[in-house]
């Protein structure tokens, strides 16, 4: 590891800062985070960036900046501040996108997490350094920048058809390749010597992408096409997200009732983060 960028100091303050009032200010969490009913009706386009600033817990923030950490500087000090800020809030973007995409449907999807952003960052390490490699905390051995970009792309495209997990797979993905790219778009070059490593990143990322978009219906996952019959994981997805909503319908019920008998003073902060979250949404 190099040492440490500017662009990477500010970048990890930045995270845990924020992230840190977000888990004491639910109100700024809710303001913050993605959610997609807030973007595609309200507008609120900012959650696509505001959102890439906040954790769920320490454990998430705490993993993330890690590998910010690790991968930020040698990149930073590649490629130059500007260039490196590029990669990470294009990264930050292409992910929420992507995950609008995959999610439109849903409104009352949301998410958190730097990950898009740093999941473009080592990506771009992938594409510019073609002989390293990375090791892990309980894999002793290291293993070729390839492989693990590979099995990266794979769990990430089994992740959204599965929908088993809270993990936000699509932004995962989709910040990978958009980091990928827009460093080979400042180093074209890298294509003659890394050309193996790209490809094998890019090819089912990019085909899956493009499957996602114009042909949902050739997915046995979680994709279906207007006036299509759902398939048993499509109906697995639904059920998982009527299933949340229905959660969230109860909570804000019992809120109401809350208010009804004692008043709105009554709340707790969780209660009224609660309250102007999701009162709008269902």
């Amino acid at each position: 590891m190099g040492e440490l960028g500017t662009i990477e100091i500010i970048l990890i303050a930045s995270n845990v800062l924020l992230s840190f009032r977000g888990f004491r200010d639910r109100a700024f969490f809710g303001d913050w985070m993605f959610m997609v009913n807030r973007v595609l009706e309200n507008r609120e386009y900012k959650r696509l960036i505001t959102s890439g600033f906040l954790h769920v817990s320490g454990t998430h923030l705490l993993f993330n900046m890690i590998t910010l950490f690790f991968f930020a500087g040698p990149l930073e000090s590649f490629l130059g501040p500007w260039a490196f800020l590029a990669v990470y809030f294009g990264s930050l973007l292409g992910g929420n996108l992507f995950a609008l995409l995959v999610h439109q449907k849903h409104g009352f999807y949301s998410a958190v997490g730097a990950s898009g952003a740093v999941s473009g960052v080592v990506f771009a390490s992938i594409a510019l350094f073609p002989g390293m490699q990375l090791g892990f905390l309980f894999v002793p051995i290291p293993i070729p920048a390839w492989l693990f970009g590979l099995g990266f792309i794979l769990y990430s495209i089994f992740g959204i058809k599965s929908q088993r997990d809270n993990i936000g797979h699509e932004a995962h993905l989709g910040g990978a390749v958009v980091g990928l790219l827009i460093a080979i778009a400042f180093y074209p070059e890298v294509l003659a010597v890394n050309k193996f490593s790209i490809m094998l990143v890019l090819v089912p990322s990019l085909s899956f992408m493009l499957v996602v978009l114009f042909r949902p219906s050739l997915l046995s996952g979680s994709f279906t096409v207007k006036g299509s019959k759902p398939s048993k994981t499509q109906r697995n997805a639904d059920d998982h997200y009527h299933a949340i909503k229905a959660e969230k319908k109860k909570e804000l019920d019992r809120i109401l009732e809350k208010i009804q008998a004692e008043g709105i003073d009554s709340l707790s902060p969780e209660e009224k983060w609660h309250l102007d979250t999701y009162g709008e949404n269902l």
